[in-house]
């Protein structure tokens, strides 16, 4: 079967994409089984080698609410002797200024913080409130930029609450309006429960246009509960989002919502854009075998569609 779709190029939608490949973090924290910190040194370094231009490395949450993470000290020790400078061009999420800190220590510089567009997500979640969520985050993103740290705001349930249902698109846009006014350079916005419509998406975007914000600094995040992740993608790059979401092989979900299925798969999109002619800069028989290779050291298959159709 041949890897590469015909393409095709259509009129109007961005020329170039970024792909934010969030694997090894997204991916793999909620894991139920532990993955040993050289296998993720491993799946990173593939993923980069793969042309993948950022991969979020892990997260530097308590051990106690991600035990799958717990070595994120000993992983980008590591990752800094493999790669050397380069690794601390690798992002990673501080939940506070206690995670800051670790990731100040060992000299990293991109960070990302992770807020709620609804009440009771920032409640479960974060043990905040809608409003009281800023106060943790405006000392950390405040420090992290005085460090000369540049600090990603992921911002979950954009497009729907398992328990609050449809969320108004008014309040998504004053929640990313605040991070980006703490100070946060680009807005990641989750379809946390994959619950978004193409509609939907081109509505959520023009409300931040509306608002002043430019496209260039929203990424977008879908999982593919419903099937609809790529179709999402279209109506993202018909709105100018050029930064998207991925993970290697399918793999994660959201530990909260218990809808939620994997996330978005890096090879699927991959796919998608390679047929639209846009540029990627990825290697998708790389990353098809760096996930085949991880599906087996998980012991089972890939969710991701192009992977199983590539590996058979």
């Amino acid at each position: 079967m041949n890897s590469l779709p015909m393409v095709v190029h259509q009129p109007g939608l961005p020329p170039k994409v970024t792909i934010y490949e969030v694997g090894p973090r997204d991916g793999l924290q909620n894991e139920k089984t532990i993955v040993p910190t050289q296998v993720k040194a491993a799946f990173v370094q593939r993923l980069l080698a793969a042309g993948l231009p950022i991969v979020e490395a892990t997260s530097f949450v308590h051990p106690k609410w991600v035990p799958q993470l717990a070595d994120a000290e000993q992983l980008m020790t590591g990752l800094k002797a493999e790669l050397g400078p380069a690794a601390a061009q690798l992002p990673v999420l501080v939940p506070n200024e206690r995670g800051l800190d670790r990731a100040v220590d060992l000299g990293l510089r991109h960070v990302a913080v992770f807020a709620s567009a609804t009440e009771t997500f920032a409640q479960k979640n974060l043990n905040r409130s809608l409003e009281t969520q800023f106060a943790m985050f405006d000392p950390t993103i405040g420090r992290a930029l005085a460090s000369g740290m540049d600090v990603r705001g992921y911002v979950s349930m954009c497009f729907g609450d398992p328990w609050e249902g449809a969320v108004p698109i008014e309040q998504v846009v004053a929640v990313g309006r605040r991070l980006l006014d703490l100070g946060v350079g680009q807005l990641s916005l989750g379809d946390t429960i994959g619950v978004a419509t193409a509609g939907h998406v081109r509505a959520l975007v023009n409300g931040f246009i509306d608002a002043g914000i430019d496209p260039d600094r929203l990424a977008l995040h879908f999982h593919d509960t419903y099937g609809q992740a790529l179709t999402n993608v279209h109506a993202g790059l018909q709105v100018g989002v050029t930064t998207y979401d991925a993970s290697a092989g399918g793999l994660g979900g959201c530990p909260y919502a218990k809808s939620a299925t994997g996330n978005l798969a890096t090879e699927d999109l991959v796919w998608f854009l390679t047929g639209l002619g846009i540029e990627h800069g990825v290697d998708l028989d790389a990353v098809v075998a760096t996930s085949g290779w991880m599906a087996e050291q998980l012991g089972r298959p890939s969710p991701s569609a192009v992977v199983r159709a590539l590996l058979g």
